[in-house]
């Protein structure tokens, strides 16, 4: 069953790029945009990635933390954060990716007529008490950031 607006965001606790622990619990009383990608320094994600990093004085500006997550490890998160300088915080769900499954971010893909299991580009925004505020399923990775700012009030 996918999200919907109002339900509580699923808990996590996951590592990022310092192996340091990120728990959305600890987060609660601010906004989180959560967004859920394939793979670190391929060139969709890169797009995203920029995206956010581009609009960043907006989050920042409103106490908005953005957290990007995908299968990649601490060590490729760290060199693609140093690459495009990145100023937000990636975090690794590795497979079986529990916390991209709770959210409905990891299923089923097909590529080139094979199939697999694959995080889905995907993007939420939780608002302040811990709920699903925002839910994007068909991400256009050069414009997410613009599109939540737009959604928000906030561009």
């Amino acid at each position: 069953m996918a999200l919907q607006i109002g339900d509580a965001a699923p808990d996590f606790s996951l590592p990022d790029q310092n192996g340091d622990t990120v728990s959305l619990s600890a987060l609660k009383g601010q906004r989180v945009v959560i967004y859920f990608y394939p793979k670190d320094d391929t060139p969709g994600c890169t797009k995203e990635a920029c995206n956010f990093r581009d609009r960043w004085d907006a989050f920042e500006s409103q106490c908005i933390r953005v957290l990007g997550i995908s299968k990649d490890g601490a060590g490729s998160h760290g060199k693609f954060i140093a690459k495009y300088e990145l100023p937000f915080t990636l975090l690794s769900d590795v497979e079986p990716c529990p916390v991209a499954t709770a959210y409905g971010s990891y299923g089923l893909k097909k590529f080139m007529g094979k199939e697999y299991m694959g995080m889905m580009r995907h993007t939420f925004v939780v608002d302040a008490e811990g709920k699903i505020e925002a839910a994007y399923t068909k991400v256009k990775a050069e414009t997410m950031a613009d599109q939540i700012l737009t959604d928000l009030g906030l561009a």
